[in-house]
């Protein structure tokens, strides 16, 4: 009796495994669908989703990123929108299947859920742009157990820039991806075939983000806020697009700030003419500079639009006072009744009196030349020195016949008040331009506007 069950036992199980193999054999079989491989694939009794993939030593996650699209910036907040697609890579030998199947992959896509997956979440980035509909993946088994997992992400990156010399700064915006439960001894992850680059699509937009600058690194240890995790990281340096700040803010600037000097070649009493070029100025530059301040970033520090706005604004301010200043000369009562020549500029006015000046300061002998001064000619010498009245103590040579000097000063006649409103006007002319011409040279080298 025993020898007999025992036979009858052997000849059983030999029976099942021959089933088992038909089975098996027949599951894999050409007739058969994916859905039919995959449901006895990822049977309870020999799949357990909960486990990570049997595999000598580290799993390891080759990753890439495929950018897809690259969405305008929010300059008030540093934020960019970045599409892309995330590609993971693994091995799982419990999901090999046999050659006999026609099939170079099984489509997993409706099977994610009863599949071990990477628990792969990103840190430093931002924000999801949820939700996703439809939901973009792909799921892919091939025949030696390599599963192929793709899905597109919308991530709004938070970037980090130089506000202090916006709009000429490169923002750097990050992200970067680990496992959530896996530490670095359980799970490895690593860039597909060592690219240090972002693969791009042939049909990347940008729409206003240019992007001049990436790179695809392991997480440095300082950026790493858990050091015993793998991580990978992304780097994506941008640029802002100048000419748009150029034409929409500098120039503008340049024009208004440049017309408030205008007055400056206008009658020193046309007032209508020149009352309206300077408040017209400085309110457009107001609107112009308030409209585009709401959509710039808010910092506590100094930025070079804040530099820009606050310069401009003092030369236009400053060609307005210069307006009141030269009315408000122009109109003073002239002293000692001196008569204005009118018509004739201020600088030509006073050059024959610089000139003759000049000349009485060459025509004069040098002191020691006694020969020069005894044969010159008669002068008459004003004495400075003399306290009382009377004659002067000293002499002067008239004709080689010593006479006494007398005091004889001659007060200088203050110019015309409208002589003085006309050279402040003419200084104006030269001084404003001047300083309004260095400090553009000294602001867009300073802050790098044609790096």
């Amino acid at each position: 009796m025993g020898w007999s069950c025992v036979v009858a036992r052997a000849v059983a199980i030999f029976l099942m495994l021959s089933r088992a193999s038909a089975l098996t054999s027949d599951i894999f079989a050409a007739g058969k669908s994916d859905k039919e491989i995959l449901d006895n694939l990822l049977k309870n009794s020999r799949y357990d989703k909960r486990l990570l993939p049997p595999v000598d030593g580290v799993l390891t996650v080759n990753v890439s990123v495929l950018l897809l699209s690259l969405a305008s910036p929010d300059e008030s907040s540093l934020k960019y929108e970045v599409e892309f697609l995330l590609q993971q890579q693994w091995y799982d030998p419990r999901l090999r299947y046999s050659n006999q199947s026609h099939y170079d992959f099984l489509n997993a896509i409706h099977h994610h859920e009863d599949i071990w997956l990477p628990d792969t979440y990103f840190i430093m980035h931002g924000d999801f742009k949820d939700p996703i509909i439809p939901m973009h993946f792909a799921l892919r088994i091939y025949r030696n157990g390599t599963i192929n997992y793709l899905m597109r992400r919308h991530l709004i990156l938070s970037c980090q820039g130089r506000l202090n010399i916006f709009p000429f700064d490169d923002p750097l915006c990050s992200f970067a991806l680990e496992s959530i439960s896996y530490e670095q001894s359980a799970i490895t992850y690593v860039w597909k075939n060592d690219e240090d680059t972002l693969r791009k699509s042939p049909s990347l937009t940008t729409l206003n983000a240019y992007l001049i600058q990436n790179q695809t690194i392991p997480c440095p240890i300082k950026a790493s806020w858990r050091g015993n995790y793998s991580c990978l990281k992304v780097d994506l340096i941008f640029t802002r697009d100048r000419s748009f700040y150029f034409t929409t803010v500098f120039i503008p600037g340049i024009i208004l700030v440049t017309s408030s000097f205008i007055t400056f070649w206008l009658e020193w009493n046309a007032v209508p003419a020149r009352v309206m070029i300077g408040v017209t100025t400085m309110l457009n530059f107001f609107t112009t500079s308030n409209g585009f301040r709401s959509t710039l970033p808010v910092v506590s520090n100094l930025t070079a639009m804040n530099v820009w706005d606050g310069v401009c604004m003092c030369f236009i301010y400053a060609s307005l006072l210069e307006f009141v200043c030269v009315n408000y000369v122009g109109r003073k009562r002239p002293l000692h009744n001196v008569v204005y020549r009118p018509g004739e500029n201020p600088v030509t006015q006073r050059l024959p009196a610089v000139l003759s000046r000049i000349g009485i300061i060459l025509a004069s002998p040098l002191p020691g030349d006694k020969k020069r001064e005894s044969t010159g000619a008669a002068e008459l010498v004003s004495c400075t020195a003399c306290t009382g009245p009377g004659a002067c103590t000293h002499t002067a040579n008239n004709g080689g016949v010593a006479e006494p000097c007398f005091v004889q000063v001659r007060k200088k006649e203050p110019p015309h008040p409208i002589r003085v409103a006309k050279t402040i006007d003419v200084i104006a002319r030269i001084t404003f331009p001047t300083a309004y011409a260095v400090f553009l040279i000294f602001f867009f080298i300073h802050y790098k506007a044609f790096s």
